[in-house]
């Protein structure tokens, strides 16, 4: 008889609130980006491949920031990784104010930058800390499970970018800055004042159910407990990282140019494009609630490669700029992406024992996908929206191959001989 896995422990509960609070937060502020792009086009007149800059500074911020924060998580824990990423979040939300003053594109990639250190510090360590709040067997659950919220964040970030940056239409640009000053500001005081809650939480101490893993029933999970075995001869790690950086890629350039798309292809107004990316977004959420569910009865990893081919085929009718049935297919990829952030980070953390933390962060590196993609969608975006959406369908290929096939966790390269 299957052993039943419990999903958390009655002690955990409180902090496992406060750590999936912060998915919703992160997924509030990245979403908040993808208007700020459009926005930036109009007030600052920046073209597409550069407003595609806007990704770069937050996603370029993870590829920089991953190392360091898990190397603080190691040293301090996760509670204080959590604290050091709400700080850094709340520092660059409040930067924005002397760049709107400045009326600087630089100086605002440069608020970009810090705030995307402390979402990637958030990443990097809330992942990790999700999965430590039970026992290994049910991380992927509990994972998904936070993503879900983060979903509503992604919902709730583009309704409160479209309400208070995309209404007015011919602003000058102190007139557009005005109101991204105030947004940020009211952000970053909200994020500070989380961040001395959660100081007053008190974490209830856990055995970290990767770290030690060997205690666990390694028959139920497969754990290889290889002692010599290096972080990178973990072949299901490596290609995780590969994995993620081409599905933050194909993430981070199609949100870029969601509304784009809208206001190019199907003649909506940037307000009206803008409130279609909080349907976009819902289906994230749902998707992310289905795929929870189907996890019951279907291998992540099969899901995960199913959902991939699926984003082939929607992007192959995205490209042909069919009206409705172009933009439905455009919906549909948010709903089949769903599942895959989450489901690559658990499948490469998988029984990685000490080297856990480690290959949190660089998982959390591989998001600089995001950094460079929407800039390559943005060049072809200039001349034909519609066709920028080819480029992503090598990366759901990739991800299908990780998926299918690179997925799984091998043992030693040698064999131990004493």
């Amino acid at each position: 008889m299957k052993e039943k896995v419990s999903f958390t422990e009655k002690k955990y509960l409180i902090t496992l609130v406060f750590v999936t609070s912060l998915f919703m937060f992160w997924g509030i502020a990245i979403t908040m980006e993808d208007v700020l792009n459009k926005h930036f086009q109009s007030v600052l007149n920046v073209s597409k491949a550069d407003s595609g800059l806007v990704q770069f500074s937050i996603f370029g911020a993870y590829f920089i920031m991953s190392i360091p924060a898990g190397l603080f998580m190691k040293k301090f824990g996760y509670k204080n990784g959590v604290l050091l990423g709400l700080v850094l979040f709340a520092v660059g939300s409040f930067l924005f104010v002397p760049a709107a003053n400045a009326v600087s594109f630089g100086f605002f990639r440069v608020a970009l930058f810090i705030l995307g250190c402390g979402l990637a510090t958030l990443e990097t360590v809330a992942h990790p800390f999700m999965a430590s709040l039970g026992d290994q067997r049910s991380s992927e659950r509990r994972v998904n499970f936070a993503q879900a919220f983060n979903a509503v964040g992604t919902m709730i970030g583009p309704a409160i970018g479209t309400y208070f940056l995309l209404r007015g239409t011919g602003l000058l640009p102190h007139e557009g800055l005005d109101s991204v000053k105030n947004l940020y500001t009211i952000i970053g005081i909200v994020i500070l004042l989380i961040a001395v809650c959660f100081s007053f939480v008190k974490v209830p101490s856990f055995t970290d159910s990767h770290v030690d893993a060997d205690k666990i029933n390694a028959a139920a999970v497969n754990v290889d407990l290889t002692p010599e075995k290096k972080l990178f001869h973990h072949r299901h790690f490596v290609w995780a990282v590969i994995a993620q950086f081409f599905n933050v890629a194909a993430q981070g350039g199609t949100w870029a140019f969601f509304i784009n798309y809208g206001h190019e292809v199907m003649g909506f107004s940037s307000e009206k494009a803008g409130s279609y990316l909080v349907l976009f977004m819902g289906m994230m959420l749902l998707g992310r609630f289905v795929g929870t569910f189907l996890m019951k009865f279907v291998a992540s990893h099969k899901l995960l490669a199913v959902y991939a081919l699926l984003n082939v085929l929607m992007c192959v009718v995205v490209a042909q700029g069919w009206g409705w049935v172009s933009f439905l297919a455009l919906l549909c990829i948010n709903f089949f992406f769903s599942i895959m952030f989450p489901t690559i980070f658990s499948l490469g953390l998988k029984n990685l024992g000490e080297h856990t933390q480690q290959a949190s962060s660089f998982i959390s590196m591989g998001v600089v996908g995001g950094a460079v993609f929407p800039f390559l969608m943005g060049l072809v975006a200039d001349t034909d929206i519609a066709a920028a959406f080819y480029l992503p369908i090598g990366c759901y290929i990739i991800i299908f191959l990780y998926g299918a096939k690179l997925y799984k966790v091998q043992h030693a390269l040698m064999p131990n001989r004493r």
